[in-house]
């Protein structure tokens, strides 16, 4: 025993050195100089609570605050509806089937920047030619208000993510009692009242990983916002990740914007360990 356990230990320290070098000691650091002048270089004295308070005044993070969590909301309900009904769809037994898994896989494997730039161009282009056709104004200048540029950024994001959310919930539906259903069937259970009483409570884990994986995900957008909108129309689709860096390398104010990503980091955390806890909650009552 006493051998296993240093293998153990022998094994997990190169993990556990990278995770603490990567990770823990780079946001102590982090939160320490979110309290002085931080520069970039050097943090030459001690400002207290005074960055945090200029964050809390800061409109555009704010603004950025709204605008990544109205996306996260509706993000979260699209990629989580789209994926299961992709699952159901695919688990059927069909030809074709193992080959339309691949398809609706394929986006998640396209970097972020690239995909950006690619549905940038079916916006502003391919929709410029098809407005153009069908006399629609409105599919003329997508992207060039802050309502377009939102649900342009849920398109993508659903288009992207929706396929890798379709892969855990085809694991927890082939694992589904098919027994229970039949019985159900034979019972006169409709079609609807065996998914949403059988199907639904058998795979809530499926639904807590992925509504943790899509709510993290998108707070922390980065690269679909910089390649597809760039943040604007000034500004208006700004998400936080890019006013943060916006904040740090555009404006050269390292200490405000590592206090906004402190205050982006117990924002993320907060709510992605609520959703956990509560979602494992429900688990266990069903």
């Amino acid at each position: 025993m006493k051998n296993n356990n240093t293998w153990f230990w022998l094994f997990l320290a190169p993990v556990m050195l990278a995770l603490f070098f990567v990770v823990i000691l780079p946001l102590i650091f982090g939160i320490y100089y979110s309290f002085t002048d931080w520069n970039g270089i050097i943090a030459t004295r001690f400002v207290g609570i005074k960055n945090y308070i200029n964050v809390f005044q800061s409109t555009t993070f704010l603004n950025a605050l709204w605008f990544t969590t109205k996306f996260a909301v509706v993000a979260i309900i699209m990629e989580n509806v789209i994926g299961l009904a992709l699952a159901m769809l695919v688990t059927q037994k069909f030809k074709g089937r193992h080959l339309l898994r691949t398809v609706f896989f394929m986006p998640n494997l396209i970097g972020g920047l690239i995909l950006g730039f690619i549905w940038q161009f079916i916006f502003i282009k391919a929709f410029a030619a098809v407005g153009n056709v069908i006399g629609v104004s409105a599919l003329e200048s997508w992207l060039a208000t802050p309502g377009t540029g939102f649900w342009g950024m849920i398109i993508l994001m659903s288009w992207q993510y929706a396929g890798y959310i379709m892969v855990i919930y085809i694991a927890y539906l082939e694992n589904v009692d098919h027994e229970l259903i039949e019985a159900a069937e034979i019972d006169g259970a409709s079609a609807w009242q065996r998914f949403l009483h059988i199907t639904i409570p058998m795979i809530a884990p499926a639904f807590t990983i992925n509504v943790f994986l899509t709510l993290s995900n998108s707070f922390k957008l980065y690269d679909q916002n910089l390649s597809l909108t760039a943040g604007g129309p000034y500004d208006s689709t700004q998400m936080l990740a890019m006013d943060i860096y916006n904040t740090a390398f555009s404006q050269n104010n390292m200490a405000l914007g590592q206090s906004k990503a402190v205050v982006f980091f117990l924002i993320v955390a907060i709510i992605s360990l609520t959703q956990v806890y509560y979602s494992k909650k429900r688990e266990v009552e069903v």
